[in-house]
């Protein structure tokens, strides 16, 4: 098995349900919003965990809310 040690970004990325894409200028409710971690490394790292490599992320959080869902985040 690959031995991986990905060094990257841990986000929770907003995902807002619309209707349309707003035009310029244009305000638009959203009917929800999902939180989903994310960022460059964690999405990395969970494509290579898909792959059945052995991956072990480094990465910093900051200290907002969403900060329990990125910590407890598993494959």
């Amino acid at each position: 098995m690959v031995k991986l040690l990905i060094v990257g970004s841990l986000n929770m990325d907003m995902v807002a349900d619309v209707d349309h894409t707003p035009l310029t200028g244009e305000t638009i409710l959203t009917r929800e919003i999902t939180l989903i971690p994310g960022g460059k490394g964690a999405n990395q790292a969970y494509a290579a965990g898909k792959l059945k490599a052995d991956v072990t992320m480094l990465g910093a959080v900051g200290g907002g809310k969403t900060i329990m869902g990125i910590l407890f985040w598993r494959i």
